[in-house]
Parts: C-alpha cells; structure tokens; sequence
C-alpha cells in the first residue's frame, strides 16, 4: 500500500505540500497539485480520512438528521442537502429522529460523536432549551422548518402561517363559506402555525370558526381518511376542506370516492406541501408549495458559508409558500 511519504518522493515536494493538497488548501499551486494529484494516481494511494480529519481538525462531513427516512417530502430535501454539500467536496451522514425526543437527541449526540463539522437539522420533539444549548457549546447546525428565536440565526423557516392563510383564503374565494380542516399534531409548530392561518383567514372573512370542523391527524395518509370520516360524523355540513399536509389530503380523495362524493363537484380539498405524487392524483391537488428542495440547498449553503468559510453565496432564512392550483377546488355552485 502506497504511503505519503511515497506521494511525496515521487512528486518531488514536501509532506506539507501532499497534505495541503489533500486538504485543498489554496495555498498551492495548480502546477503543484497537478502533480501530487499524478503521483498519487501512479501510486493507488488512497488517503486516510480519519489521519486527514484528525491532522486538520476537519473531517468534511456534516451530519443531517431528519424525522423520517422515506417518503417525497424528505427524500427532496436529503436530495438537496447531499447534492449541495457534494458539490464543495463535503459528504453527508444522515441518521433519523422518528419526531422522538430521546431518539433525536441520541441521533444528534452520534452525529456529534462522529466528529460531523456541522448539524442539519430538521427536528420536532427535541426542547428548544436542548437546541440553545447546543448553540451556546459552539455546535454548528442549522434548523429547518423550526424557529428559536434565541438561535434565530440558526433558523431556516417557511411561513406556516401564510401558507395556512393561503389556502383557506383560497376555497373561501372560491365561494366557500363552510370549511372544514384536518390539521397535524398539535404539539407540531408546524402544525400550529397552518392552523393559525387557517383560523386567521376565516376571521378576514367574518366567518366564525368552528372547533368540530376540525380533526387533528397525525401527517399520515390513514389520519385523512379517518378526519373525513369523523367530521362527516358531526353532521354539519361543508363543502370544502383544508388538510395541513399533501399525504392527508390523499387519504381523504380514496375515502370520499369510496363514499361516493364526487371531487371537486360535492367537495374541493386543498393540500400542503405540494409533494411529487399532487400533481398525478386524480383529480390533481390544489396544494400549497413548501419549497423543501431549495429549503435543504439553502440549509446546506450555510453550513458551507459558516463552517467551511465559502464566499459568495447567498443566504436566506425565510421561504413564502405558493398557492398550486389544480382541479381539486373549484368554485362552489
């Protein structure tokens, strides 16, 4: 097995050089990396990535934990992320946190124990005094989708509210003045905030809201068929619904049709997220856009701008949804 110091007699440079090179570091020249990289080619030598990370302090990976590991909607943002951080030579280990407090503190203290040079986070159960605290030990990490505003640089964040907002403004537009809502897990911010911009809506139109048209689910398919079921059993009537995410929405279009109402003739549903499958459901979701994708490249941008000192790139904390119109919503008749 080749050695550095072989790397080294060969391309007839110091030991410094070949590290500086493997480190990429700016201070060498194109002509003298040019054949480092040659001779380290003759060679087969594969650099230790351990000896590496523990001579530069540096390991070049950054840890992202998120709640779950399937499904579209993490799947774009873990896309992001590794792609992103790839581009600049960092890698990505990801671990999950299942929305658990214990689970995702263990899977943050891992990554930690991995000597990741920075956090991505997309965290639900976890305290926000734990977060603090981890920002006030000198730990480097951004937060998606959850605002602290004592670590509110840390914080990457879609308006909730607005997108909430969003869609409940849109099928009381549309004529409908009896809306029902299937929210997610109270305890969620998320969750909370679609909620409160769903309730702000309904108080812009002088429409007062009504707490048994409301379900909380749970952001799974199953908790859309069963929150239709449950508000179609208070016997108050409604023509629309708002559900607070995309996979919910799905679960109430199969079980309206296996009740045989008609979308969006008998009832317009609205989605959040706007998640790969809205736009191939029959009929196609009106949804609101969360802009996970460029949510995850940001998140990824700041770890490359704060911890690995990359210029040029810019930076942003806030997204604002979108409404997408489909053919789940229409105009009530």
């Amino acid at each position: 097995m080749a050695t550095i110091y072989q790397v080294s007699e060969l391309a007839g440079v110091s030991l410094a050089t070949v590290s500086r090179v493997m480190n990429n570091n700016a201070r060498v020249s194109d002509k003298t990396k040019e054949k480092v990289l040659s001779a380290m080619a003759e060679l087969g030598y594969q650099p230790n990535a351990i000896a590496q990370s523990l001579a530069s302090n540096c390991s070049n990976s950054v840890g992202v934990l998120v709640s779950e590991l399937h499904g579209p909607f993490f799947g774009d943002m873990m896309s992001a992320i590794e792609q992103t951080l790839r581009s600049e030579g960092k890698h990505a280990i990801i671990a999950s946190g299942h929305s658990n407090a214990d689970t995702e503190q263990a899977s943050i203290e891992f990554l930690i124990g991995r000597k990741c040079d920075a956090l991505i986070l997309h965290v639900e159960a976890v305290s926000d005094g734990y977060l603090i605290d981890l920002a006030a030990k000198g730990v480097s990490f951004v937060l998606i989708n959850r605002y602290i505003e004592q670590i509110s640089t840390h914080c990457i964040c879609l308006d909730n509210q607005q997108g909430g907002y969003l869609a409940t403004q849109h099928v009381l537009d549309l004529q409908h003045a009896q809306v029902a809502y299937i929210s997610g897990p109270s305890w969620k911010q998320d969750a909370q905030a679609r909620l409160n911009g769903h309730k702000l809506a309904l108080q812009d139109a002088d429409i007062a809201f009504d707490s048994e048209l409301v379900f909380e689910g749970d952001y799974q398919q199953q908790s859309g068929s069963a929150g239709l079921d449950a508000l179609l059993g208070t016997g108050k009537a409604f023509s629309a619904i708002i559900c607070a995410n995309d996979e919910m929405a799905s679960g109430v279009m199969s079980r309206a049709r296996e009740l045989n109402l008609t979308i969006p003739d008998q009832l317009s549903i609205v989605g959040f997220d706007n998640i790969i499958y809205a736009r191939y459901l029959y009929p196609t979701l009106t949804t609101v856009d969360y802009p996970i994708f460029q949510m995850g490249k940001m998140a990824a941008n700041y770890i490359l701008a704060k911890t690995y000192d990359k210029s040029g790139l810019v930076l942003r904390d806030v997204f604002v949804p979108k409404l997408e119109v489909r053919n789940s919503s229409q105009l009530l008749s």
